[in-house]
């Protein structure tokens, strides 16, 4: 699981404010079940539900969730499509996916479409509210299984491969930086504020790793890193 320590929590009203959540799911039952589950939590308040991605697009604003728990098979809107609709118009705001099946063909749409974690429905509570804190601190989340499965998928790639691929030796100590930083999930306007340079010379670095690495999405981005050891998995 492609993770970092996260720090404990206080009570809702005290020493730290509770994570706000938007729950995103077609079925009225199962945001009523993870509503009840997370409001349990000190420090997890929901905050809104919506049934659709183009529901939560309309809500978003007012609510202004933390962090967007979605329902990857939500049937009016395409899981990444909505996905990709939130992030374009909120970036800052972080989603998790969940599923009924794990599906990796979908996991890699997520992926690419911007989530941030993915987790199936028949995880527990507590990778449930794990991964919510961890989304949260502005690191990815992958499912053990859903992570072998994305280093798997990245390893056959590269082995079926005519050309070889540069290693990692060929970038500069702030590649490797601004690698490992977007393999942990940390947005573009993050990694600037980490180390101290513009968003454009971000977005720069992002393209020059991938052209010397011939990667070409953020599911490859992530497991590189994984795989190279520039991030913990």
């Amino acid at each position: 699981m492609v993770t970092m320590d996260v720090p404990l929590w206080g009570r809702k009203g005290k020493t730290m404010l509770p994570i706000k959540v938007m729950l995103v799911d077609d079925q009225d039952i199962v945001r009523t079940g993870l509503r009840l589950m997370l409001d349990a939590e000190p420090d997890l308040e929901i905050v809104a539900e919506a049934k659709s991605g183009d529901e939560a697009l309309k809500m978003i604003t007012d609510c202004q969730p933390d962090i967007v728990v979605m329902d990857v098979g939500i049937e009016t809107t395409d899981g990444p499509a909505a996905t990709r609709a939130l992030r374009k118009r909120y970036p800052e705001v972080p989603i998790l996916a969940l599923t009924t099946r794990e599906d990796e063909r979908q996991f890699f749409q997520m992926l690419d479409a911007g989530a941030a974690g993915y987790l199936p429905k028949s995880a527990a509570l507590t990778d449930l509210t794990h991964a919510i804190r961890t989304v949260h601190q502005g690191y990815v989340y992958l499912y053990p299984s859903l992570a072998t499965a994305l280093v798997s998928d990245y390893l056959q790639r590269t082995e079926t491969e005519s050309d070889v691929r540069p290693d990692d030796d060929q970038l500069t100590a702030r590649q490797r930086q601004v690698l490992t930083l977007i393999a942990e999930g940390v947005s573009n306007a993050g990694i600037a504020e980490r180390l101290a340079i513009s968003v454009k010379t971000v977005a720069r670095h992002r393209e020059n790793i991938m052209a010397r690495l011939d990667l070409h999405s953020r599911a490859e981005l992530i497991a590189y890193a994984v795989r190279n050891g520039l991030t913990e998995a």
